[in-house]
């Protein structure tokens, strides 16, 4: 039965590489190793589930009183371990993904995985979306159809995307970069696979987390086929309160106000496994990497925290089963120690000075209630030029997992402004 599915998923992969090929030059794939590729690593399975029920949780919190205030909190990773040993199905979830079209293709020594889903329509804009820590390309799977879907801006334009989902180098299906590899060289290599390797002239970038990174590098460095650029996070430290007020930035309302004091919370009492990622990634890679219940741990509270509390419910599709299926990814891909890298490599990633991008293109942001930063808009502009800025009660973090239709109907918005 299984590999039935998975044959059946290679033809699938092979027909949309045959359609991918009348689209971009065929010397494109060969020069670059261009094949299909299926979500098949359920061989680890037993041995994670295994680790899993072997972790000895503790019978009671040490300090109840605390409840999640200083980390996950005990009852919640008991849930989370009995769930992924009961009711876990990571077979199931193999064939959720290999609904897509997944590639890999050889850029600069590296093994670049990516989804690459194709609108039926021909004047579709093609579409890259970038993930972070600890996302990856599972956090864009629930707005893939929709955004290729034809559809309408707010303003009635006719729109709809190419969607291009790649990992990040040393995350998940991509092999892990060369020393020293920062976000512009990511953002080289994503020019490459768009340009060059699938064939688009143009095309629009979106990045949230460490994505913003290559998203905003590819916005600023390669302006001429980077034609607008979507963010929900930004490569630049947000500001105080403090430091808005010294550049007379005035928070305009309460929603406003309260992103602010989740981004004052975070760089006070949250910000600890940036600090041990961005100095001794090797310290707490090693003791996690063949560790998935430490995993849980480690991600599970970031996934939680940082996304909005009524998060499971709609339209929020972040519930426990999404957190298994990432954390299994990172462990079954042997990912974790390579993908804590990403902030060892890049200690100025976020900048503290504001710079504008050398770019015309139109910028788009979202923000979102229960993120752990905020750009107010007055912030966003010094960085781009800030077409289109919405602010949404409901979501996190993880977008396109915390609120999909809101991220989806943003994105959108694109069409009012693509040449």
């Amino acid at each position: 039965m299984y590999s039935s599915r998975l044959l059946l998923t290679q033809l699938a992969g092979l027909s949309a590489l045959v359609s991918l090929s009348l689209a971009a030059p065929v010397e494109h794939v060969d020069a670059f190793g261009l094949k299909p590729f299926v979500v098949n690593i359920s061989k680890g399975v037993p041995r994670m589930l295994d680790l899993v029920n072997q972790t000895r949780l503790p019978d009671r919190p040490e300090y109840a009183a605390l409840g999640s205030s200083a980390g996950i909190a005990l009852d919640v990773l008991k849930r989370l371990q009995t769930e992924w040993t009961d009711d876990f199905d990571w077979h199931r979830e193999e064939t959720d993904m290999n609904k897509y079209n997944h590639f890999t293709a050889h850029i600069e020594g590296l093994t670049v995985h990516f989804i690459h889903q194709r609108s039926s329509d021909p004047h579709a804009i093609p579409l890259l979306l970038n993930h972070g820590w600890p996302g990856s390309f599972l956090e864009f799977l629930p707005v893939i159809s929709n955004l290729t879907d034809k559809a309408t801006t707010s303003t009635g334009k006719p729109v709809s995307f190419h969607v291009v989902v790649p990992s990040l180098p040393g995350f998940a299906f991509s092999s892990p970069p060369l020393a020293n590899w920062t976000v512009d060289d990511t953002a080289r290599v994503w020019n490459t696979l768009m340009t060059r390797v699938l064939g688009y002239k143009t095309f629009a970038t979106f990045g949230t987390d460490w994505g913003a990174g290559p998203a905003y590098s590819l916005y600023d460095n390669f302006n001429t086929s980077t034609r607008a650029a979507h963010f929900a996070f930004l490569p630049f430290f947000p500001l105080t309160p403090d430091q808005l007020a010294e550049q007379n930035i005035t928070l305009s309302s309460s929603l406003e106000q309260s992103e602010e004091q989740n981004f004052v919370e975070w760089t006070t009492t949250g910000n600890a496994y940036f600090m041990e990622q961005t100095t001794k990634p090797n310290t707490i890679g090693l003791a996690l990497q063949d560790n998935p219940g430490g995993q849980l741990a480690w991600m599970g509270e970031k996934f939680i925290s940082w996304s909005d509390p009524r998060a499971g419910t709609p339209p929020s599709l972040l519930n426990s089963n999404e957190i298994l299926r990432s954390v299994s990814l990172y462990y079954l891909t042997r990912s974790f120690l390579s993908s804590v890298y990403i902030y060892f490599q890049n200690p100025h990633g976020f900048k503290s000075s504001y710079t504008k991008a050398q770019t015309d293109a139109p910028l788009l942001f979202s923000s979102f209630r229960y993120n752990v930063a905020f750009w107010p808009p007055a912030l966003v502009e010094q960085v781009g030029n800030l077409v289109l800025y919405k602010n949404h009660e409901f979501g996190g973090h993880f977008p396109g997992l915390d609120n999909p239709p809101a991220l989806v109907d943003d994105l959108r918005e694109i069409g009012n402004y693509w040449v």
